[in-house]
């Protein structure tokens, strides 16, 4: 074992987690019929002690999983399968760095971590017969370790991930989806804050919708009610963190979507002997010998052991293909305290409090989204961004740039004033669905050129993102029902623009089969409803003139402008060109589906745990903002790989409104009654009422624990 891993090792076994009974200061959990976990406790170490159970309890498996992933042992107990993402989190530190970064914090929510921790143990030591025995092997959980999952899920996974790292160089790398993938190309989240000025109850109101796959993984949403003295806050979170990312209290609602935050900057090394050219001289790399574990087919444990090279800018990786050597640096590494500024946003009061947390700008990316019972608003462009004094575009950061001089050598990062925001529009309301900052609003609040060139791309902007200013921004002021039903639309806005065009070009031609096609379009009301005999037609045709996931816009008439960013991309440039792909897209439409007019509904299913329901909402790059990623065909049908997974939606007022979703159900275990039961929900496009008091909480308690 390296002098590095043994050092781990030990500061592990230092540790250990607190007594259960001393980390917990009592309470109990109130699971509700949906599988919630409503957890009153004492003290606020008791809070994240019962947070840290309900997790266990209702995603055990997958929770003990990901945290042996964050040690970047999963090799060592899993398997091959797993060495390239130990490799990665090793090669960057990440092991060691948690270590400093637990320490780092205070005393108090030290102790928060270590009680959540405990709370997760104590889970474990008393079901260890509900619980997978390969997850077993992860063994004790420390507070430790939840330090190591947050650094890697928010550096590692977020912002500079194996793939988009290596990616930026000009390489696709494997693995699983990418939440920070290019906004464009994924159907992320969605978010909404409502002022008095749009509110027809004066109050204001918030829409929490982030978007992740579906399959368990770290991405996996955990909704939980957390109540200590002083406190109650309702929301959701990833499986794995301590604290609620998409939260509400009765006086401030906040939640998050991706950005297009630049976190990290990749370096192309200019090689020199056995070193590299810095500022025109030689420079040696830095060694760290370094190594780790990989379970053998036979049981035995393999060790691999290698050299990790740094450069000034940061650990080295050479690129595949013959591509080169980059160095990466990462915005961040010495700011530990992304949970605490999540811990201290949903312990806010007012925007006085919320603004003091924000201003630490310890979370290193994603879009804020903030609304409260006085009924101000904010959209905030938040992250941990390089500054670049030498300026450069977005493109120019997003690819490796030259690493043999000091003039690319970033050495600050903006604060928080620097970054955009908009606060209390006159518009009355603030949106994002992963795009840009620009147009968080309308008429359009940011002007690009007031900030530097490589905070964002200009455009273009996403069709989901012109759909929800679209039902945000016109129309007179609605109320919280209304509110709700824009919420669930599941029309397309690139319909409504192409198939007017389209539509009486088939209707005029001699071929009869584009005739028929015509009247069935024209039929169809753009919606992605399952009675929708259209739409699978449409999205095939869609899929073909906007290739890469509706996004490539050379067959627009007009692409995409910033001086019409809402109204553009429009239009069919070569008309002939359309009805030729319209003919492609009956053929593989009743090659895909079996039929050219086989309702929406038969095809795609939100199935799971047994349950399988006829379906509605599609892929928001056809402009339809009630999100849904198809998977591909199978046995006939396709259900959902990524798209709407946790959903509140509130109103301040007294009594305060709320309801919310969780499509997937609140739990994972195998055999659990929370698997997949709220998806009549989301099949009906309902939702459930959330219990925010303990008076209503009781009325639908289903198990009690208590601690």
């Amino acid at each position: 074992m390296t002098r590095e891993r043994t050092w781990f090792v030990a500061i592990l076994a230092l540790l250990a987690p607190a007594p259960a009974a001393a980390a917990a200061g009592g309470g109990e959990i109130l699971w509700d019929s949906f599988g919630v976990p409503h957890v009153y406790a004492k003290t606020e170490a008791g809070m994240f002690y019962g947070f840290g159970y309900a997790q266990a309890q209702a995603h055990g498996n997958l929770l003990l999983r990901i945290y042996g992933e964050s040690r970047a042992r999963a090799a060592e107990y899993w398997g091959p399968q797993y060495e390239a993402s130990d490799r990665w989190l090793i090669a960057n530190g990440q092991p060691e760095r948690a270590v400093v970064w637990y320490k780092a914090q205070t005393p108090r929510f030290r102790a928060d971590l270590d009680a959540f921790a405990a709370g997760i143990d104590a889970y474990v030591a008393a079901h260890r017969d509900k619980l997978d025995p390969e997850a077993l092997k992860v063994g004790t959980i420390t507070g430790l370790d939840v330090m190591a999952h947050a650094h890697r899920v928010m550096t590692y996974l977020y912002i500079a991930s194996q793939s988009r790292v290596i990616g930026a160089a000009g390489n696709v790398g494997e693995g699983e989806p990418d939440p920070a993938s290019a906004p464009n190309e994924n159907d992320g989240s969605n978010a909404w804050a409502v002022a008095p000025a749009r509110s027809a109850s004066g109050h204001a109101m918030l829409l929490a919708n982030p978007h992740l796959q579906w399959a368990p993984s770290w991405q996996t949403y955990f909704e939980a009610n957390l109540t200590a003295p002083g406190l109650s806050i309702y929301g959701a979170t990833q499986v794995g963190l301590p604290v609620l990312r998409f939260a509400f209290t009765k006086d401030v609602a906040f939640t998050n979507t991706v950005n297009t935050i630049l976190g990290f900057t990749s370096y192309k090394l200019t090689p020199s002997g056995d070193g590299y050219l810095f500022d025109g001289k030689r420079r040696p790399f830095r060694i760290e010998h370094k190594s780790y574990k990989v379970l053998q087919s036979d049981g035995g444990l393999k060790t691999v052991e290698f050299d990790q090279k740094f450069a000034v800018q940061g650990p080295v990786f050479d690129l595949p293909n013959g591509g080169g050597m980059i160095a990466l640096k990462i915005a961040g590494l010495d700011r530990p305290g992304g949970l605490a500024q999540y811990w201290d946003m949903g312990r806010a009061h007012g925007w006085a409090d919320m603004e003091k947390a924000l201003r630490r700008v310890q979370v290193p990316m994603f879009n804020m989204i903030y609304a409260d019972k006085d009924g101000h608003i904010l959209y905030l462009d938040n992250g941990i961004l390089p500054k670049h004094l030498q300026g450069g575009d977005f493109t120019a950061w997003s690819k490796p740039v030259t690493g043999d001089t000091s003039a690319t050598l970033w050495n600050d990062i903006h604060g928080y004033d620097d970054l955009p925001k908009v606060f209390d529009p006159a518009s009355g309301f603030v949106q994002n669905t992963n795009d840009p900052p620009w147009v968080t609003s309308w008429p359009q609040p940011l002007d690009p050129k007031d900030y530097p060139a490589y905070v964002s791309v200009v455009g273009p902007m996403s069709q989901r993102s012109q759909m929800s200013v679209k039902l945000m921004s016109e129309g007179p002021k609605f109320d919280f029902e209304q509110f709700i039903a824009k919420k669930v639309t599941t029309r397309s806005l690139m319909a409504d623009r192409l198939l007017p065009e389209l539509v009486p070009l088939a209707e005029q031609s001699v071929d009869p089969e584009l005739r028929a096609a015509a009247a069935l379009l024209k039929a169809w009301d753009h919606c992605f409803e399952p009675d929708a005999k259209g739409a699978l037609l449409f999205e095939t045709w869609a899929a073909i003139f906007s290739p890469k996931n509706f996004t490539v816009q050379a067959n627009y008439r007009d692409a995409w402008s910033a001086s019409a960013p809402i109204a553009t991309p429009t239009g069919l440039k070569d008309p002939q060109g359309a009805l030729i792909m319209l003919k492609q897209a009956i053929a593989r439409t009743k090659d895909l589906y079996g039929a050219v007019d086989r309702p929406y509904g038969d095809v795609s299913r939100f199935r799971l745990a047994g349950t399988s329901l006829p379906a509605n909402g599609g892929f928001g790059n056809t402009g339809v903002f009630r999100t849904i990623t198809w998977g591909p065909m199978k046995d006939g049908q396709r259900t959902p790989v990524h798209g709407e997974t946790w959903v509140s939606m509130i109103e301040f007022g007294s009594p305060m409104k709320a309801v919310g979703l969780m499509s997937y159900g609140n739990s994972s275990q195998p055999g659990s009654r929370h698997s997949g039961d709220q998806l009549p929900f989301l099949a009906n496009k309902t939702f459930r009422t959330l219990w925010i008091d303990r008076a209503e909480v009781e009325k639908h308690v289903e198990e009690v624990t208590r601690f």
